[in-house]
């Protein structure tokens, strides 16, 4: 968004004491964003490569004869990498957003928000559309003459050129997307043949047109007006944050100046003013004007003026990732308590997550009593109960299940106490719980169900259930 200082701001019109009113609205203007190279950009791009072969990618692999991760909504179940889990199961996501939030409050700290230029899913996408937006229309200058002129034929071609790609890869976006949840090998073919379901068919819609708008027309407008993280990010920033930073020091004066001139004689500078740091800049930032929330630190700038610095002679470093402490002359310290503290509990949180995980037992039973009735006396001075047993196995083979009680004296289950339940499937089983009268002592007593794995001890789970009766005689 074009910034326009106050003494610039045209007056509206004359209000009705006299008093002027201003539209300080500005009419967002396009960013054209000019190539560049450099290390930055390298990095960037390696990342983003890295990003984009686990999104297109990780939906293709098979793990285990399935798909490697797939959220299968329908049916509760939520393969990852050979391992099920369920609704159950949650909390271990929980677990794992507040793992990655404490991470991302830590990563701000410590460089602020080199998350977004570098991972952020809406810059990775915008990356992308603006490399098709070079190939196709041209670089900067290219495109901003181009556009100032009539529409022909070159122009009209380039400009469909353009738009058709990024349909395409906003379709093949949410094609990858919707595999998670519908398996990729029948999504695909399902998508040629035009055999999909109404909710395939929303979803692709949807995230085709969220990708093709917010990566090709919102841009760094999502960033600065949607995106919460770049409002509550300073509270976040202290002076040893390592941010972007112009050097204002040894810049100013700006000044354009011939070579081999003595440009410090004349009060100048090392800045040429030559802007290259402002139109390579994806969110239309001047960096020279200091540190501001729309920064998303991904390193343009620096790369497009050490290319200048190089060009002129002059040493690198005049735009850089640094800390408002090292600018001031003064000691950068990178240990420090808060930075220590979020990596302290991120660390705590993560050896917490990974002892859930593995001490997480893959079957899950839940025990419902009969509500039809209290009891039913039976022959033989006994009271009898029915319960429900919903038995999930969690895991990708089949088991073999025993059944005990405990808890009451004398508590006898009537049928089979064997029963087996298919990989990743739940079965609902019926029981009947037999108990003496004279060992009841209350009308309510605890129970205990446990339901173990004959062939793998360490499966097992205990459940509690009340096991109801007749007074008991005094």
């Amino acid at each position: 968004m074009k910034k326009i200082p106050i003494h610039e701001v045209t007056p509206k019109q004359e209000g009705k004491q006299g008093q002027e009113s201003y539209d300080l609205y500005a009419k967002r203007e396009h960013i054209y964003v000019r190539n560049y190279h450099g290390l930055f950009k390298n990095l960037r791009v390696a990342a983003n490569a890295v990003l984009f072969a686990m999104f297109f990618g990780f939906s293709w692999l098979n793990w285990d004869g399935k798909q490697a991760v797939l959220f299968d909504l329908p049916n509760r179940q939520f393969y990852v990498f050979g391992t099920t889990f369920w609704p159950q199961d949650f909390v271990l996501l929980s677990f794992l957003l507040i793992i990655l939030a404490f991470f991302l409050f830590f990563v701000t700290v410590f460089a602020g928000r080199i998350w977004c230029g570098y991972t952020c899913p809406q810059f990775v996408w915008t990356w992308l559309f603006i490399w098709v937006e070079r190939i196709t229309e041209g670089d900067r200058n290219a495109r901003m003459k181009r556009d100032k002129q009539p529409m022909t034929l070159s122009k009209g071609l380039r400009k469909l050129a353009k738009h058709s790609l990024w349909v395409i890869i906003a379709v093949v976006s949410s094609i990858a997307f919707v595999g998670y949840f519908t398996p990729i090998r029948e999504l695909v073919p399902a998508v040629f043949s035009f055999e999909l379901g109404p909710w395939e068919l929303w979803w692709l819609g949807f995230i085709a047109f969220a990708t093709y708008g917010n990566a090709g027309w919102l841009r760094e407008q999502v960033c600065i007006y949607m995106c919460p993280y770049a409002r509550f990010q300073s509270v976040m920033f202290d002076q040893d944050t390592l941010v972007v930073s112009y050097d204002e020091k040894r810049g100013e004066t700006r000044g354009p100046r011939k070579k081999n001139q003595d440009y410090k004689a004349e009060g100048l500078g090392d800045c040429i003013d030559c802007k290259a740091c402002v139109h390579v800049c994806p969110v239309g930032i001047d960096i020279r004007d200091g540190l501001q929330y729309e920064c998303v630190a991904c390193g343009a700038c620096v790369d497009a003026c050490d290319e200048i610095m190089d060009r002129v002679g002059y040493e690198r470093g005049l735009v850089k990732y640094t800390t408002e402490h090292a600018l001031e002359g003064k000691k950068t310290h990178f240990l420090r308590p808060r930075l220590i503290g979020y990596f302290a509990v991120m660390v705590l949180m993560v050896g917490g997550f990974v002892y859930s995980l593995s001490a997480r037992v893959p079957i899950e039973v839940d025990v419902l009593r009969d509500r039809g009735q209290l009891f039913t006396p039976v022959a033989g001075n006994q009271i009898e109960n029915v319960y429900t047993l919903k038995v999930a196995n969690k895991e990708e083979v089949d088991h073999n299940y025993s059944l005990t009680l405990s808890g009451i004296d004398g508590l006898e289950l009537v049928g089979d106490s064997f029963f087996s339940v298919a990989a990743g499937s739940r079965k609902d089983i019926t029981i009947k719980v037999r108990a003496d009268v004279n060992s009841l002592t209350k009308v309510s007593s605890n129970i205990v169900f446990i339901v173990e794995a004959t062939s793998a001890s360490d499966i097992y789970v205990e459940r509690e259930g009340r096991f109801l009766g007749p007074p008991p005689k005094r």
